[in-house]
C-alpha cells in the first residue's frame, strides 16, 4: 500500500492580520495530520507578517514583493512548496473538525484532481456560504452556482446534501487540489487577479478527464468577502470579465456561437438592472469588464489553443454541468434551491 501523501496547507493574505489572530488557531488545531502550514503573504501592508512571525514560529512564511491577488499569488507561493497535495484555505476560513477525511479520500482514488469540504456561513453556520456551498456547478451558459446557493439565495443546511459526490468545480476558499496536476495544468491563470481562477482551473481539469468532488463530511465555516466585499464593483467587474473569459477559454466553438451573443444579452439586462436599481457604478463595471475582454482576446485565443492541445485525446469528464438556464429557471419559474433543479440523488 501507498504511504499517505504529504500535505501543505496554505493561507494566502492580504492584510489579514484580524483573520489571521482569529482563525489561525483552528487551522493548527484541525488541519491534515502532519501537514506543514505556511502563509504566503501578498505584500501586506499591515503586519500580518510581524504577527504571524513573533506568535506562530512554527509556521512558514512565504512573502511576495507585490500583492499579486489570489490566483497570481498562490501560484508564485506554491512554486516555493514541496507537497503531494495542497490544500488552499482563506485567510477568513474558521475550521471546526478534523480535515484528514479530506487527505484520505484523495489518497483512495487517484483520480481525483480536486475537493472541498462543506462550506458553511461563519456568521450564519446553519446556511451555506456564497464561496462554495456543498459544491460548485455551471449551467448551458457558464453561470456557476452552488448545491445550497443559487445566485443570492442562500439555503439552510439540512443535510440535504451531504452526499460524497462528483461537482464541477471546487471552490477556491477551500480546495484540495494534487500539487503535481496543478502545476502540470498551468495553475491559476494569475492575468484573472481574482475570482473564477478555481472554476478555469477545474474546467481544464475536468477536460482532461479528472474528477472534482465535494466531500461534505468536512464543514468549514467562511466568513466570505473578506479582501473583497461581495457588494464591491470591483468584485462585479471581476467576476463579469472572468466568467466570460473562462468561457472563450474552454468551451467548443460551437457551442460558443449560441453562448457568446446570449450572454451578451443577459449581461445588458444585469447592467439595466443594476442601473434601475441606481447602482450605476455597478453597470458600468460590466462594460469596463467587456472592454478589457476585448484588449484580452488574443491572450484567450492563445490560452484556448493551448488548452485545446493539452487535454486532446481525453475524454471531457461533463458531471456537474446543468443543461437548462439557471437565469430562467430562478428569475422566471422562481426556483430557488439546488434540488428544485438537480434531482437529489446527485
Amino acid at each position: 500500500m501507498m504511504p499517505p501523501p504529504t500535505v501543505a496547507l496554505v493561507i494566502l493574505n492580504y492584510n489579514g492580520k484580524k483573520y489571521l489572530e482569529r482563525f489561525l488557531p483552528s487551522v493548527l488545531k484541525y488541519a491534515p495530520q502532519h501537514a506543514q502550514i505556511i502563509v504566503g503573504d501578498n505584500a501586506s501592508t499591515d503586519d500580518s507578517i510581524d504577527f504571524v512571525a513573533t506568535q506562530y514560529p512554527g509556521v512558514r512564511l512565504i512573502r511576495l514583493e507585490h500583492n499579486l491577488g489570489f490566483a497570481g499569488g498562490y501560484n508564485q507561493v506554491l512554486l516555493q512548496v514541496e507537497s503531494d497535495l495542497y490544500f488552499l484555505i482563506n485567510s477568513d476560513i474558521e475550521l471546526r473538525g478534523p480535515t484528514d477525511p479530506l487527505v484520505s479520500l484523495m489518497h483512495q482514488d487517484h483520480q481525483i484532481a480536486a475537493l472541498q469540504p462543506k462550506i458553511l456561513s461563519f456568521n450564519k453556520p446553519d446556511h451555506f456560504e456564497h464561496a462554495g456551498g456543498a459544491g460548485g456547478w455551471i449551467d448551458m451558459f457558464g453561470y456557476p452556482f452552488c448545491k445550497g446557493r443559487l445566485l443570492d439565495f442562500f439555503e439552510k443546511d439540512e443535510g440535504q446534501y451531504d452526499q460524497s459526490g462528483e461537482i464541477f468545480w471546487a471552490s477556491g476558499a477551500a480546495m484540495m487540489v494534487r500539487a503535481s496536476l496543478f502545476h502540470e495544468l498551468g495553475g491559476f491563470d494569475s492575468k484573472y487577479f481574482a475570482h473564477m481562477e478555481e472554476i478555469d482551473w477545474c474546467w481544464r481539469a475536468k477536460r482532461a478527464g479528472w474528477k472534482i468532488v465535494a466531500e461534505p463530511g468536512v464543514s468549514v465555516y467562511h466568513i466570505g468577502g473578506g479582501t473583497l466585499p461581495y457588494n464591491s464593483n470591483q468584485k462585479i467587474y471581476l467576476n463579469f470579465r472572468n466568467n466570460i473569459a473562462t468561457l472563450i477559454k474552454n468551451e467548443t466553438t460551437l457551442k460558443l456561437i449560441f453562448i457568446l451573443p446570449s450572454r451578451i444579452i443577459l449581461d445588458l439586462m444585469a447592467a439595466v438592472s443594476f442601473a434601475s436599481k441606481a447602482n450605476f457604478s455597478g453597470c458600468i463595471s460590466i462594460f469596463k469588464a467587456y472592454r478589457t475582454l476585448l484588449s484580452w482576446m488574443p491572450y484567450l485565443i492563445k490560452k484556448r489553443s493551448q488548452t485545446n492541445r493539452m487535454v486532446r485525446g481525453k475524454k471531457f469528464n461533463r458531471h456537474g454541468i446543468y443543461h437548462g438556464s439557471l437565469i430562467w429557471q430562478f428569475f422566471v419559474l422562481g426556483k430557488k434551491k439546488f434540488n428544485q433543479l438537480i434531482p437529489a440523488h446527485v
